[in-house]
């Protein structure tokens, strides 16, 4: 996170707090850029592979570029910022280009859903952009293991199986912490208002409590503060992270796979709420004994899209809403309303 935000402060930050924070009181010359600097921070890139040579602008803020204060309110505006623009475009291209719009016409389908799920991701953003800071925090002061060039980690070995290691790490974590979130005392609290999308829509992707967001996304930067992590690697994994999270929310089935925890079994976890809690894979779900295979129905065109497969879901959506919530008080499309797109 530390290149993201030197290229923040070189073309916007740097600007933004000269002015909003100013190192001498406001004078007549102040923006004289050929004036001698007031601060004694020396810049030092942030990776050995690129470097961008502040402007004056840098040395002229109350506070520099290593001030906490200054680094959290960047960090925070560049989440809420990314984050939003990762999930629109994503999201965006995932329901044009993949999700079927059949699904529309699901019984469950709420009225009025793909705007309450965008408002929810949009309402949740700066909630877990706040928590999410803490730990971009520890990451740019140097209080984790990233490293900048192969040299400086484990090995060439190590560039390769990073990968593998963070995913089965994190599925492992987010499996507990998913499944917890279940528990009757936090569920109504935390992880209800997720479980609002029963036929969700890859808008639903990010449509979390700010708590229930950040606490699935906590493995990801744990990872990086116990073990060694290619500091591109990990925008890359946040990147992939953020895709895979719609991906499993785009309704379209394509993984039958007993390995792979793809949309149809996210879908089983919607549906039917106490199944499937992995991120990645099945493996967690199995061992825990929450494993539900998708029924086979779903990976047939037509028939994933049949009365009798839908008067099904309904039913068992119905015993596991009264089982795990009590009362139902979504609203739903009026019969009438649904057409096929």
């Amino acid at each position: 996170m530390d290149v993201i935000l030197e290229i923040w402060d070189t073309y916007l930050g740097d600007y933004v707090f000269a002015q909003a924070h100013p190192a001498r009181s406001a004078a007549s010359d102040y923006f004289d850029v050929h004036n001698t600097t007031t601060s004694s921070w020396q810049y030092k890139p942030a990776s050995a592979y690129i470097e961008f040579e502040p402007s004056p602008y840098a040395y002229m803020s109350a506070w520099d570029r290593d001030n906490i204060f200054r680094q959290a309110i960047s960090l925070w505006t560049i989440t809420v910022i990314f984050g939003c623009l990762l999930y629109f475009i994503f999201a965006s291209l995932s329901y044009w280009l993949v999700f079927d719009k059949n699904n529309k016409a699901h019984p469950k389908y709420l009225k009025n859903q793909i705007a309450m799920e965008i408002r929810q991701s949009v309402e949740s953003f700066p909630g877990m952009a706040l928590l999410t800071t803490i730990f971009w925090l520890l990451e740019v002061r140097g209080y984790t293991k990233l490293y900048d060039m192969p040299a400086d980690g484990p090995g060439m070995w190590y560039e390769f199986l990073q990968f593998p290691c963070f995913l089965v790490f994190t599925d492992a974590l987010i499996y507990l912490i998913h499944r917890g979130l279940h528990h009757p005392l936090i569920y109504k609290h935390l992880h209800k208002p997720h479980h609002k999308w029963i036929m969700p829509t890859p808008f639903a992707s990010h449509a979390f409590h700010p708590v229930d967001g950040f606490s699935q996304s906590f493995p990801y930067h744990l990872y990086p503060i116990l073990f060694p992590l290619n500091k591109y690697a990990s925008v890359a994994l946040f990147v992939f992270v953020n895709f895979w999270t719609i991906m499993i929310h785009d309704g379209e089935y394509v993984a039958d796979s007993p390995v792979i925890n793809g949309a149809a079994c996210h879908t089983m976890h919607h549906l039917y709420f106490n199944y499937n809690y992995g991120q990645y894979t099945t493996l967690w779900d199995r061992l825990g004994g929450s494993y539900r295979q998708p029924d086979a129905d779903l990976f047939d065109k037509e028939k994933k899209m049949s009365d009798a497969q839908w008067k099904e879901q309904v039913k068992g959506v119905e015993q596991m809403t009264k089982e795990v919530e009590g009362v139902d008080d979504r609203v739903y499309e009026a019969k009438e309303s649904k057409k096929s797109q």
